[in-house]
This record gives structure tokens, sequence and C-alpha cells, in this order.
């Protein structure tokens, strides 16, 4: 079983929403796609379920051209980052209300919606309405309605987007395990890079509705193809600087920061991308370069240190951890990790990841 994307392209009059993209997604996967807001994720998602049809191309599911087929005629289930439930259901009859409307027999409903609701911490709560839930537990309840179904395709937009900061870190982990005994392709949409790293499976990065990358997350995160899916991986923004290289020297240009390095590239004219975290107040790793910045922002969260400086003509991000206090307007040394930098050409294509 697979879903494909065969050069599916979707306009609204003269805009495009959607450019021609191609994507075949595998059974018992999780897919992450992963963009900013208007990258094209709800979109793909909904032409993915049949709630829209692509301009142009072609939507094919376990062999089977489904482009114009009914999204009733279709396994599929969908979850909004919304907590969209039946006010005047129970817990009980909103999950099991898919099952009702395919003429499950009571037994089997019962036993499947509780076998659900045990997955996802709500047996003590079936016969409360909505309204007497917290906004984590009605995000479950529409989350058991779509695993309830046993859909062959579950689509999840942003459906963390709304929780508190403990409830989100929980479900990140609850969710792969949720999946590993379904026979079913999961897509995922998100803006959160940390959502693709936790999660894990197979990670699309999106920007104004092209597909820029396709492939394991860890292997989209460490190895980006390009600087533009560098960028969309990134979070806060990555770090983006023009260097040259001239024998095993590396410069910073127009800025007497240097750096000596066994990277294998020819002499010659870079750009270099720097995580946030991979600038910190403090040495990490065997290969550290000094860095003076003049603070424009500090911000502590408790557990890391935020601080966005200027060098030269650029303006910097550093994320590092625990708390580096740090005053508006000082000039501060910090310290960047030369062994995480990821060089790209002049035609921002990925030459080597530090």
């Amino acid at each position: 079983m697979s879903l494909e994307l065969k050069n599916v392209e979707k306009k609204i009059g003269i805009e495009t929403h959607i450019y021609s993209t191609n994507l075949k997604l595998e059974k018992n996967t999780i897919n992450i796609l992963l963009g900013s807001t208007l990258a094209g994720k709800t979109t793909l998602m909904q032409i993915m379920a049949g709630l829209d049809k692509p301009t142009s191309g072609e939507i094919w599911f376990d062999g089977e051209n489904v482009t114009g087929k009914e999204v009733q005629k279709r396994n599929c289930s969908m979850v909004y980052q919304q907590f969209i439930n039946y006010p005047n259901f129970t817990v009980f009859e909103n999950i099991a209300s898919p099952l009702k409307i395919t003429g499950v027999k009571p037994d089997e409903i019962k036993e499947r919606v509780g076998k659900v609701a045990e997955l996802l911490k709500l047996s003590a709560m079936l016969n409360k309405k909505p309204d007497e839930l917290s906004g984590g537990q009605q995000q479950r309840t529409a989350l058991a309605r779509a695993l309830v179904k046993d859909s062959d395709l579950i689509l999840l937009d942003e459906p963390l987007a709304n929780l508190d900061f403990k409830l989100r870190e929980e479900l990140r982990e609850e969710l792969p395990k949720l999946f590993e005994d379904r026979d079913c392709i999961v897509v995922y949409a998100t803006t959160e890079p940390l959502d693709a790293l936790m999660i894990g499976g197979n990670t699309a990065t999106l920007l104004e509705g092209r597909v820029i990358q396709y492939g394991e997350t860890l292997n989209v995160y460490n190895k980006p193809e390009n600087l533009i899916s560098a960028k969309v991986f990134s979070d806060p923004p990555m770090n983006i600087a023009e260097i040259s290289k001239n024998g095993e020297m590396f410069k910073l240009k127009d800025n007497n920061v240097q750096w000596k390095s066994n990277v294998k590239i020819k002499d010659g004219n870079y750009k270099i991308g720097i995580r946030p975290h991979n600038i910190t107040t403090y040495k990490e790793g065997n290969n550290s370069v000094e860095i003076n910045g003049k603070v424009l922002i500090s911000e502590l969260s408790g557990s890391e240190s935020l601080i966005h400086f200027t060098n030269g003509k650029l303006n910097w991000v550093s994320l590092s951890n625990g708390i580096q206090q740090k005053n508006i307007g000082e000039n501060t040394k910090l310290f960047m990790n030369v062994d995480e930098f990821l060089y790209f050409d002049t035609n921002n294509r990925l030459v080597i990841n530090g």
C-alpha cells in the first residue's frame, strides 16, 4: 500500500498554491510535512484526502487512481488543530461516530472505543461532554475518533498547535507509539522542526507550495540538499554567512573571523549555514572558533538562553543551554562549533556538512 502524488498541481485563478509535486508515501510510515504557514501543507493534505481536487496531476492509492474519488468513499481520517468534536455527544459517542455511520455492530463499537480510549487515557472520561474536558483531552478525543476508524490514511493537520508545552511534549512522544501496529499511512503537518525531530519517520520540507526535499527525517536534517531545505528545518532561524576558502583556511567575508578545517572542497567562495545551537556562550566540541557580537536581544527560558547579536553587517542568533545573562548593547564573546557547519556553493546546494 502506498499513496503517490504524480505531478500534482493546484491553482486558484492565476495563483499557484501547489507547484508540480511528485511524492510517494509508503505503508506503515509517519510522514511529516514541515513548513511555515502558507507553505501548502493543508492544501496538500486536503488533496490527499479527496477534500480538494488538484488542477492537474493524479493521486494514486494502493495501486488505484483515486483522483476523482469522493472523500466519503475513501478510508481516510483527518484531525485539525482545532478541537472538532460534537458538543452534544459524550466522549464515547464522539469516538464511536464514524463506526456508527458505517454500520459497525454495537458490541464491536464498544470494544474498539474502549481500546482506543485506554490507549489515549480517556477511559475515565467516556461519559463526559467536550465542554467538560481540557484542551488536551479534547484533542485526544479527536485523535481517538481518527484512530478508531482504522483508516488506511490518517492526516494530522498541526494537531498539537493549540496545546500547552507540556501536553505537546507528551503527545509528541506518544504519537509514534500509537501507530506502531497499525497498517496505515500517517501524514503529520507542522511548522515546528522539533515536532519532526521528535516524531521521526520521514520529512518533506515545503516552501511556498513546493516540496523542497523528502526523506528520512534525520537525513533531511543532517544533510539538507540545499540552503532552502536547511532554513525550513531550523528554528530559531539558521545563521547564513558568505565565506571564502584558501587552502585549509576559511574566512568570513568582511570580517576577521577565520578557522582551519579539513573539509575537502575546492578553494573559492561559499556560504555557511550555522544552526543557533552551534553558536554558544561556551566552547562546545573539539573545534570552536571565537566570534564577537553586540547583543540586540537576550531571552531566557530557564533551560535555554537565546541571544540575537550583530557581527559586522550580519544579524546572528545564538542558543545556549542554561541561563546565560547578557545585557542589550553589551559586546560579548561567543563560540561557533566549526564541526557542525553546513557548506553550500554559490547555487545554494549543499557541498558538505562539517
